[in-house]
């Protein structure tokens, strides 16, 4: 079969058309073959191998992106680069996708759009105060790497509530 898939996307190529030529094949079984070939395909080091032939016979990222069915921004975080650098933004991806998706409520302070609510004035207004000095802030990092600014209408930047 294909002189450029990987072994294993190959395998799950010919997997899915013997499926395909059983009429008779469950859904299920259907299913499983399409997925393994999504899988196989979304892995296989073709794709990188094609996106940097394609550059380097002169296509755009635009044109690479919309042969791969992407947006020119996903194209390039996917395949641009040394393999060193692709494989860097992937894990930082991966790490991000990792984290929870809810900001934590045990905080200090407010948010900056908590601190605007209650001071009446927009988040834009709250940087001004915090650049200028008239409203305290701190940056709190969680272990995960997560970074929040926190505001302290209080003034105490260490969180306590003054009186």
């Amino acid at each position: 079969m294909g002189h450029f898939l990987s072994p294993a996307t190959a395998e799950a190529l010919t997997e899915l058309a013997a499926v395909d030529a059983d009429v008779g094949s469950a859904p299920l079984v259907r299913l499983r073959a399409l997925r393994r070939l999504q899988a196989a395909l979304d892995a296989d080091p073709a794709a990188l191998a094609s996106a940097r032939a394609a550059e380097t016979a002169g296509a755009g990222w635009s044109d690479i992106a919309e042969a791969a069915g992407l947006g020119p921004a996903a194209a390039k975080w996917r395949w641009q680069g040394t393999d060193d650098e692709i494989a860097s933004r992937h894990d930082a991806g991966r790490k991000r996708a990792a984290r929870p998706s809810s900001v934590p409520t045990d905080l200090p302070g407010l948010s900056v759009a908590e601190a605007a609510a209650q001071l009446g004035v927009t988040a834009q207004a709250i940087y001004l105060k915090v650049s200028r000095g008239t409203l305290a802030s701190r940056t709190v990092e969680l272990a995960d790497g997560r970074k929040y600014k926190r505001v302290f209408p209080s003034g105490d930047p260490d969180g306590a509530a003054s009186p």
